[in-house]
């Protein structure tokens, strides 16, 4: 499944028009991919995307010779000439203030993509699907308490 590509159309750092020394031109995989990795650096955040989306990339990962992780998993973004938004589905720790959380993610998200990019970020939506527990990554379960 392939996503739509646009681009933006920025002018130059130093306030030039973009006409004037050329133009750079700024994939959608190029933001969702700075998206991505900036979420993802913030503690709490246990992965990205919904549950067949996780599912889906536990699959690819296992197979010989598919690459790295999606690191654009859960994340859609819209860009246009000097603007781009963001939304994410998040999967939290367990224990972690969720709102403090989500503000932490957008700043750096934003952060990212501005200084990166030079694009505006006007919003930055975040759903959470899903809380992870410790004892989902080790396998153990409780004791059946039936015979």
């Amino acid at each position: 499944m392939s996503t739509p590509t646009t681009t933006a159309s920025l002018s130059s750092p130093s306030g030039g028009a973009a006409g004037e020394h050329g133009h750079t031109l700024i994939a959608d995989a190029v933001v969702q991919k700075i998206a991505g990795v900036a979420a993802r650096e913030i503690g709490g955040v246990h992965d990205l995307g919904s549950g067949a989306a996780r599912a889906l990339g536990a699959v690819r990962e296992r197979i010989p010779g598919a690459g790295q992780p999606n690191v654009t998993q859960g994340v859609r973004v819209e860009v246009g000439e000097t603007q781009a938004a963001v939304d994410l589905n998040v999967i939290v720790e367990y224990g972690v203030a969720i709102v403090e959380l989500a503000a932490a993610i957008r700043r750096n998200v934003i952060g990212n993509i501005e200084r990166m990019t030079g694009l505006q970020v006007t919003e930055v939506n975040i759903s959470v699907d899903d809380v992870h527990l410790a004892t989902e990554d080790d396998g153990s379960q409780e004791p059946s308490r039936v015979a």
